[in-house]
């Protein structure tokens, strides 16, 4: 599939902005199974200075700053990304423990890689609460994807969809105890659950199809990435209870949220503020 992807941010505020910083993560990374085509970033009003760089992770960060006095602020990016079928991975496997040993062994350098993501991080802490629910999808001796899969799906069957019913700061704990909320609050338990268990995932964020029937379409989107030794890393999405695949686009990824957030800055002046955001994904011809 080659598809036009177009993300805008628009920004209004009560009074003028004598000048704002921004950082982004809004350009797609360049995967076996994804290969971007062309990508670009405008604002309005023009930036004063401009730069592009990969953050740790690996993602692409765009940050400009803008001196122009404005009421109104607007970023767009654009890009065309061209998604192949990923392969595919067996249900059947080593059991999940033996995985979790590998980690702690460290007898690869890729598992050595992965092991920062057994750790907490600022949004994410493991806990017994999250092991609890992760133990009835882990039996003894259960291989590892098949595990998760199964986890995946009980996220998916157990939490309500349900847009502002949660924000970026509510507890990790609470969102598990209300078995609701959007694909961040999602992402963030099943990796809490995770690592509970000893095991490495990260948080991809990304965007889905636009039209397609999966929840989270037509905005930012968020699923979790699990390393699989001798395999690498299996992506899950317990949002929509799917292995992603050419329905999904994958920007960035890190251990949590705040390692991928789309737009982050600061703007002096303004007061309050609307902000308005839009996604589309659209299949093109080749």
């Amino acid at each position: 599939m080659l598809y036009s992807v177009t993300h805008a941010t628009r920004y209004r505020y009560d009074a003028p902005v004598s000048q704002c910083q921004s950082e982004v993560r809004l350009m797609p990374r360049s995967l076996p199974w994804q290969t971007v085509v062309d990508s670009s970033i405008k604002t309005t009003p023009a930036p004063a200075w401009f730069d592009s760089r990969e953050d740790y992770f690996g993602n692409r960060v765009s940050s400009f700053w803008i001196h122009e006095r404005h009421d109104r602020f607007s970023t767009v990016a654009t890009s065309r990304v061209r998604i192949d079928p990923r392969p595919v991975v067996s249900m059947d496997g080593p059991p999940w423990e033996e995985a979790r040993q590998a980690l702690t062994m460290h007898n690869v350098p890729v598992a050595l890689e992965a092991f920062e993501f057994v750790f907490d991080s600022p949004f994410v802490a493991a806990g017994p609460e999250l092991m609890a629910y992760a133990r009835p999808s882990f039996e003894a001796g259960r291989p590892l994807v098949a595990a998760v899969a199964d986890l995946s799906h009980r996220i998916h069957a157990g939490f309500s969809y349900k847009p502002e019913s949660t924000s970026i700061h509510t507890p990790l704990l609470e969102t598990l105890r209300m078995k609701r909320g959007v694909c961040q609050d999602f992402s963030h338990v099943m990796i809490g659950a995770l690592r509970s268990l000893g095991l490495a995932a990260r948080y991809v964020s990304g965007y889905l199809r636009s039209g397609s029937d999966h929840q989270g379409a037509e905005a930012s989107h968020a699923w979790v990435g699990v390393f699989v030794p001798e395999v690498g890393w299996v992506d899950f999405d317990p949002t929509n209870d799917v292995r992603p695949d050419t329905d999904h686009v994958t920007i960035a990824w890190g251990r949590d949220y705040g390692d991928v957030t789309p737009m982050k800055g600061i703007a002096l002046g303004g007061g309050n503020q609307q902000v308005e955001v839009e996604v589309r994904v659209q299949a093109i011809p080749e």
